[in-house]
């Protein structure tokens, strides 16, 4: 009884857990909104389609609409479907049918029509309408183009930019900024161009151009842009088999052009299986006569070995023809060459040995056709290169990167540039293939380099001379001579001119002074400094007392500019030297105690090395190695040398400058010498000392400008 009642209970809280789950799940999908229902009429002779929804939508969801086969396409963003299907057929006026797919939390709603026509969307309540136009029979369907944001504004829009870009596997990608997301955007495709035109805008005269981007490898060669009327209408040209696609997001408006790889081994061009659907459902079925009726549903021809036998039962629901083919020949271990729209299916054993069989057979055929020999003049690339490219590198016959057979072989003449390849006619037509794509003119890259030295010096130094001069003892008779006058002050430039002025009979003494701070001689050029002096004389007491002041103030400002610039090929290292070898002696004490000197030589040389690479995008990359060196001080072991070196490696665009390096140094000093005590005295301790302060700023900036030369007029 026990065991029974835990076993009711556990039932129980089993089937409480299990309704709470129910319960939170309905309140999630009840949370969301949902479509209930799709339904389309005809009023007034313009078709709707009404779109039902749990909750009314916030905004108008963003749609596209493709011209071949005719779709329109609306995003739901946080909906889902809650019809419990997905295709609504419907079968009225220009509408076929509707799917409503739903991928995570967003469902999209396919509206698919008889032929392409602009549509309108309105909200209404819980419900979201869209309006068909009218088709106008007669109307080339080209014109009609996707409608990615409704004009809703009168107003004229202005482009803000317009870029080009490559994609991922070579695609093309055209990125135009808009100056709102409500900016009307047709698209069409015309011939092998593709047209674009944006609505109620203008275009700045700085983006009505035409773009040349065959460099990118892409499809896209060139982008038109120009003005025409009350729109501004852009035409691509792209070359080659290509699909386009277009969306936006936000302001910015992208159409990216992808290049279509054909496989000629494949059922179907594309991604995946993109064939038509079928249904099939047979009950043991001979493999041949499945295979009949796929050749009649896609118009190929199919050609069936002898020992493909057996039977198959299958049921295939709405599945791509190619996929389906693809199940039976796994199914039945059957393998299948696709030659244009002819297939032959066989055993994969079978294929295998018949491949093998031909492959024995051309090789037997490779080793008996007789041999011819054909020149080739080479315009730009060297013969002897081209031969060992040709021969692998100069190995033997089984050397990897060879060209030609067992049997073949290429000699170069260097005095006339031509080859000579000896090898089997199909050989022969691959080498001339290949030299085709190899002759050809590098393309060239002149790179100049700007080395700035910038110098700015400033000093500036005060200082005095206090001296006096006793003459009392050259009084009399004894050799001397004794001043005359009167009491007088003289002045001049220094102590000798304003003693000489104030003297009688000759200069006086002046080497007595106990004050000696001249001002400092700054690296000006300058031998003195610029002074004033005083000198006074007692004549009572035949004394003198002198002063000098000196003063000196010095500003230099320099700047050196250096440019080398250099032309190679791209991929090929360039190198450019300029300057001096500053010569020096080493000598070394012999054995015997004589002593051997030889000369030596260092440089001091501007010089630059670079190698470019030109990329697809037109850009330049390059390895770089500039230096500035010059004299230094002199050594016992010789001169010093002041360097100046970068090594980097860069992307620039074509024409465009970039800084690669910089130095700035900057030299601040303040000196001041003076008296002990006297000198910190208010005011009078000037006259004590000296003072000089000096400021040297120093910097290096080198930049860099490639160019790509694209004719033989070279650089200017």
């Amino acid at each position: 009884m026990n065991k029974h009642n835990f076993a009711m209970t556990k039932q129980l809280g089993s089937r409480v857990l299990l309704a709470a789950s129910l319960f939170l799940t309905a309140l999630a999908a009840q949370a969301q909104i949902g479509i209930e229902a799709v339904s389309g009429s005809i009023q007034s002779g313009v078709e709707v389609v009404r779109i039902d929804l749990s909750e009314p939508l916030a905004a108008v969801p963003a749609g596209f609409s493709i011209q071949s086969p005719a779709r329109v396409a609306l995003d739901f963003p946080g909906v889902k479907n809650a019809m419990g299907r997905s295709t609504i057929d419907i079968n009225r006026g220009n509408l076929r049918s509707v799917n409503v797919v739903q991928a995570g939390d967003r469902t999209r709603v396919v509206l698919n029509l008889k032929q392409a026509t602009p549509y309108r969307t309105q909200l209404q309540g819980k419900s979201l309408l869209v309006v068909l136009d009218a088709v106008v029979s007669g109307s080339p369907t080209a014109s009609v183009a996707p409608v990615f944001a409704e004009n809703l504004s009168r107003d004229m829009s202005p482009l803000k930019d317009l870029d080009f870009r490559r994609g991922e596997e070579g695609s093309g990608r055209i990125v135009v900024a808009l100056t709102n997301n409500q900016v009307g955007v047709d698209i069409r495709q015309q011939g092998q161009s593709l047209v674009v035109e944006f609505m109620k805008s203008t275009l700045p005269e700085g983006l009505r151009r035409r773009l040349d981007v065959t460099d990118f490898g892409t499809p896209v060669q060139t982008v038109t842009t120009f003005q025409t009327g009350d729109r501004v209408r852009m035409v691509i040209e792209p070359k080659g088999q290509w699909v386009h696609s277009a969306y936006q997001t936000d302001e910015q408006f992208v159409i990216e052009v992808k290049p279509v790889k054909v496989d000629p081994t494949k059922l179907t061009q594309g991604p995946g299986y993109t064939g038509q659907k079928l249904s099939l459902n047979f009950q043991n079925i001979e493999v041949r006569s499945l295979l009949q009726v796929i050749a009649d549903f896609t118009n190929f021809n199919i050609i069936t070995s002898d020992s493909v036998t057996g039977g198959v039962t299958l049921r295939l629901q709405d599945v791509p023809w190619d996929q389906a083919l693809d199940i039976i020949l796994q199914a039945k271990g059957l393998g299948m060459r696709k030659t244009d729209n002819v297939i032959w299916i066989a055993p994969k054993d079978e294929i295998l040995a018949k491949e093998k069989l031909e492959l024995e057979s051309k090789v037997s055929v490779l080793n008996l056709e007789p041999v011819r020999t054909q020149s080739f003049q080479m315009n730009y690339a060297k013969a002897d290169e081209v031969a060992k490219q040709l021969t692998g590198a100069g190995g033997g016959e089984k050397s990897a990167g060879r060209t030609l057979s067992q049997r073949g072989s290429a000699t170069a003449d260097a005095r006339t540039n031509q080859l000579f390849v000896t090898d089997v006619p199909s050989r022969l037509e691959q080498v001339q293939k290949l030299i085709s794509q190899l002759d050809v003119a590098v393309r060239q890259v002149m790179i100049e380099v700007r080395i700035v030295e910038a110098n700015d010096t400033f000093g500036k130094s005060l200082g005095v001379k206090l001296g006096a001069s006793d003459v009392r003892a050259n009084r009399g008779g004894d050799g001397g001579y004794q001043l005359a006058g009167n009491n007088r002050v003289a002045f001049g430039t220094s102590y000798s001119d304003a003693v000489a002025s104030s003297g009688a009979g000759g200069l006086v003494n002046t080497s007595g002074n106990f004050v000696n701070l001249p001002a400092s001689v700054l690296g000006s050029g300058l031998a003195t400094a610029p002074a004033f002096a005083v000198s006074i004389f007692n004549a009572v007491a035949n004394r003198f007392l002198n002063l000098e002041i000196s003063a000196l103030e010095a500003d230099s400002k320099g700047r050196v500019v250096s440019s080398p610039r250099v032309i190679t090929a791209d991929g090929k290292k360039a190198s450019i030297t300029q300057g001096e070898q500053i010569p020096y002696s080493s000598c070394i004490a012999g054995a015997g105690g004589g002593t051997t000197c030889t000369p030596l030589f260092k440089d001091a040389a501007l010089k630059l090395e670079v190698t470019p690479q030109i990329t697809p995008e037109g850009t330049i990359i390059m390895d770089l190695d500039v230096s500035k060196d010059s004299r230094g001080a002199d050594t016992t072991a010789g001169p010093a040398i002041n360097r100046k070196n970068v090594i980097t490696q860069v992307l620039v665009d074509n024409g465009g400058t970039v800084v690669i390096g910089g130095i700035f140094e900057l030299t601040e000093l303040n000196d001041e010498n003076k008296v002990p005590v006297l000198g910190d005295l208010p005011g009078v301790g000037n006259f004590f000392k000296n003072r000089s302060r000096t400021q040297v700023k120093k910097e290096l900036l080198v930049f860099v400008t490639p160019r790509i030369i694209t004719d033989n007029s070279g650089a200017r």
